[in-house]
C-alpha cells in the first residue's frame, strides 16, 4: 500500500477562492470590505515572513490590510492600548497578534485583550471556553484547517478511533476537540505516554503535532490509517514533520506532505476566520438597528 497524498495547497486554493467571492458579496452588500489587522512586534525574521504571507493573502481575497509593526523595546501599555484601538475600529473585522512576542511582554495576556468577536486566532480565553463548551464561536486556524483537509477527503469521523500527539494550545488541545464535536473517540499523546506506538497503531485518523521532527514511523500507524502531519521542523535537507513520510506513507491510506499539507490550511482558515468575524458583526449591526 502506498498512501493517496492530502494536497492542502489544492484544498486552501479552494478555500481561498471562496473567501474572495463572498468577501465581494459582503462588499456590494454593505460597502466596506473584511479588515485585518495584524500586530507584529519585533523583526523575528520567521514572524515578519509569517505576517507578510498573511497580508498578501488577505490583499488577494480583498480584505482590507490594517498592519501595525512595533519595535521591539514597547510595551506591554502600548500593545494593550493599540489593542483597545483596534477593538473599536469598526473598519477591522480581526484582530491579529502575531505571536511569540519578544522578552518582557505576556502574549498570553496580550491576546487575551482582544474581543472574541474580532479573535481570529480563537485563542482568548472566551474563544477557547466556547470551544470546550461547542458553542459558535472563532476557532483556531490551523486545527479548523485539519478538520477541513478530513472532510475534503471525505474521511469518516463519526465513532472513528481518532489519536491526536500533542497537547499544545495552539494544535493539540484544539483540534482534539474539534474531532471529539465530530464523535470521534480521541486520545491524547504527549512525552509521558507509555508505548506511544500501541496508542497511535489503534487509530483509523492520527493526527502529529508534537513538534518533534519524525518522531512518528511505520510502527505507530495502523494500516490504511489517515496521517495528518501538523509538525513543521527545520532539518539539514529542509523541512520535515514530525511523521517519517517515506516509511509511513507505505502503510497509511491518506497522508498529508510536510511542506504543502496542513501548513497553507493554515492562512486559508485565517481569511475564512475574518469573514467570519465581518459577517457576525454585520448581524449585531443589523440587530442593534432593529
Amino acid at each position: 500500500m502506498t498512501a493517496a497524498i492530502i494536497d492542502g495547497r489544492a484544498v486552501a486554493e479552494r478555500v481561498r477562492e471562496q473567501v474572495a467571492g463572498e468577501v465581494a458579496q459582503l462588499v456590494e452588500r454593505t460597502g466596506r470590505p473584511p479588515g485585518l489587522a495584524t500586530i507584529l512586534v519585533g523583526d523575528d525574521p520567521a514572524s515578519v515572513v509569517y505576517v507578510a504571507m498573511k497580508r498578501k493573502a488577505c490583499a488577494e481575497a480583498g480584505i482590507a490590510d490594517h498592519h501595525q509593526h512595533l519595535p521591539t523595546d514597547v510595551s506591554q501599555a502600548d500593545v494593550a492600548a493599540l489593542i483597545e484601538r483596534r477593538n473599536a475600529d469598526p473598519e477591522v473585522s480581526g484582530i491579529l497578534l502575531q505571536l511569540p512576542v519578544p522578552a518582557g511582554l505576556n502574549g498570553q495576556d496580550l491576546t487575551g485583550l482582544i474581543a472574541p468577536g474580532k479573535d481570529v486566532d480563537g485563542l482568548t480565553p472566551i474563544s477557547v471556553g466556547r470551544l470546550v463548551r461547542g458553542t459558535p464561536g472563532l476557532r483556531p486556524c490551523t486545527p479548523v484547517g485539519v478538520i477541513a483537509l478530513l472532510d475534503a477527503y471525505d474521511v469518516p469521523l463519526e465513532g472513528a478511533e481518532t489519536v491526536v500527539v500533542g497537547r499544545s494550545d495552539l494544535v493539540g488541545k484544539p483540534v482534539s476537540l474539534l474531532l471529539l464535536a465530530r464523535h470521534a473517540t480521541v486520545t491524547i499523546c504527549h512525552s509521558r505516554t507509555r508505548d506511544l506506538s500501541a496508542v497511535c497503531s489503534r487509530a483509523d485518523v492520527l493526527v502529529a503535532a508534537a513538534g518533534i521532527p519524525r518522531l512518528l514511523g511505520a510502527e505507530h500507524v495502523k494500516p490504511g490509517a489517515v496521517v495528518i502531519d501538523v509538525g513543521v521542523n527545520r532539518a539539514e535537507q529542509g523541512l520535515v514533520g514530525d511523521v517519517d513520510f517515506a516509511t509511513v506513507a507505505e502503510r497509511a491510506r491518506l497522508i498529508t506532505p510536510v511542506p504543502g499539507g496542513v501548513g497553507p490550511m493554515t492562512i486559508a482558515m485565517l481569511l475564512r476566520n475574518t469573514l467570519l468575524a465581518a459577517g457576525l458583526q454585520e448581524s449585531a449591526g443589523a440587530q442593534s438597528a432593529a
